[in-house]
């Protein structure tokens, strides 16, 4: 299996919890030490965070658009939410 949600499912009431995710990336930002990596599948999209552990490894591999990937994570409650989208009130960071 390859996922255990897909990216429109997961809620608020997921935080804390461990969940593997697949799909496509949609889009990369890289802010410093961090990077923001949007992931869709056909049920929605989720933010996965990407902390300074790895950031070298996105410098060496970079992730680019389309690239489909598998993420497991924790799921975290955002501290700046986006109401626009149901999954917009938390994001996955990778582990």
């Amino acid at each position: 299996m390859y996922r255990s949600h897909t990216c429109g499912e997961l809620r608020i009431n997921n935080v804390n919890q461990q969940v593997e995710l697949s799909g496509w990336v949609q889009t990369v930002r890289k802010f410093g030490a961090i990077t923001f990596v949007d992931l869709r599948d056909r049920y929605g999209i989720t933010q996965l965070l990407f902390n300074e552990k790895f950031n070298n490894t996105l410098d060496n591999a970079p992730l680019g658009r389309e690239f489909v990937i598998q993420a497991t994570g924790i799921v975290l409650e955002r501290s700046n939410k986006n109401p626009k989208i149901p999954t917009g009130y938390f994001e996955i960071e990778e582990t």
